[in-house]
């Protein structure tokens, strides 16, 4: 497993990391046994770096994660932890609380959670909106100082916050959707952490299975999160798998699938960006390893591009509720 240097100074780590979510939370039922083999799997292919947030099934994720890190040397393993995004019992979300006491609240319980005394990147889900970043990013920056995190991250903030937030303190890594059907970042976004020196940690970049190539009309109907995502709706949807067929037959020509080939992609645009591929399953992560090895030339890169012009994907990456809370879309690009 090659490995990614996230930021100027943030930490080494593989070139693609294990989002852990789907394992707790928002894609319908999970295996325990298997999300824990899928973990011992990726730990043992060399990926060190695991993504989570403490609001993936309240703490479930974290416990996972905690179990699955049993026996195996902590230092060895980058844990990138989201906090801030408030749930009611029943899951649903009731909004964001990034004040500098509600950071240092939720970091104890995700260390207790964890079972560690550190947390490699601590970020907030979201910028909260009526806090400065400045101050949460300042509350982080003095647990860095207390030894309790190790590098600070942000999650889908646009330009002028990031600007804001690396004033303050060194900032590792964005986390932001970033897949050949969602390229807002390279506009604005992308040359600003470039700047900086903040890398990215790229979600999504398989459009949460659009790009698999294994969607189709008939799994629209399931009752996940995906059941209200636009790009999954209607003619939307069809609009959408007509562009993965054209990836298809791109990646056949190299013995691969759509999955490989968005992965592989995200791969290419430059090595201070590193994938987060949420496989739930081996046989799922199994195959994304497998897009380490693809490697893909400027042709073949232009013909992927071109298959999935930006312009052409039909719908927004999240409902309009949800694009409400994006500080990445508002004019941040």
């Amino acid at each position: 497993m090659n490995t990614r240097q996230l930021g100027r100074q943030g930490p080494r780590v593989s070139a693609i990391g294990l989002g852990c979510m789907g394992m707790s939370d928002l894609y319908g039922p999970a295996d325990r046994d298997e999300s824990i083999a899928t973990l011992h799997s990726a730990l043992d292919a060399g990926i060190t770096l695991l993504d989570t947030g403490d609001f993936y099934g309240m703490g479930h994720n974290e416990m996972l994660i905690r179990d699955a890190l049993q026996g195996r040397q902590r230092e060895n393993v980058a844990v990138s932890v989201k906090f801030g995004a408030l749930r009611d019992p029943a899951g649903n979300w009731i909004g964001y609380d990034a004040r500098p006491q509600a950071v240092r609240n939720f970091l104890a319980y995700s260390l207790r959670r964890l079972g560690t005394d550190y947390i490699d990147i601590y970020r907030p889900a979201r910028l909260d909106p009526s806090v400065p970043v400045e101050d949460t990013v300042g509350a982080i920056a003095d647990l860095v100082k207390e030894g309790y995190v190790r590098h600070i991250g942000l999650s889908e903030v646009g330009a002028d916050t990031l600007r804001r937030a690396r004033a303050v303190a060194p900032i590792a890594d964005l986390q932001i959707e970033y897949s050949l059907m969602s390229r807002g970042i390279e506009a604005g976004i992308l040359p600003v952490c470039r700047e900086l020196g903040i890398g990215i940690t790229a979600y999504g970049v398989l459009s949460r299975g659009l790009l698999s190539g294994k969607w189709s009309k008939e799994r629209g109907a399931q009752k996940d999160f995906r059941s209200v995502s636009p790009r999954f709706q209607g003619e939307n949807l069809e609009r959408n798998l007509a562009l993965v067929d054209t990836l298809r037959t791109l990646a056949e020509a190299r013995n691969a699938n759509p999955a490989q080939l968005a992965v592989a992609w995200a791969l290419s645009r430059g090595d201070d960006i590193v994938p987060l591929v949420g496989a739930r399953r081996r046989a799922q992560l199994t195959d994304a390893l497998a897009a380490t090895a693809l490697k893909l030339s400027a042709d073949e890169l232009a013909l992927i591009e071109a298959a999935i012009p930006p312009e052409a994907v039909a719908g927004t990456r999240y409902n309009e509720v949800q694009m409400a809370h994006l500080d990445s879309e508002r004019g941040g690009h």
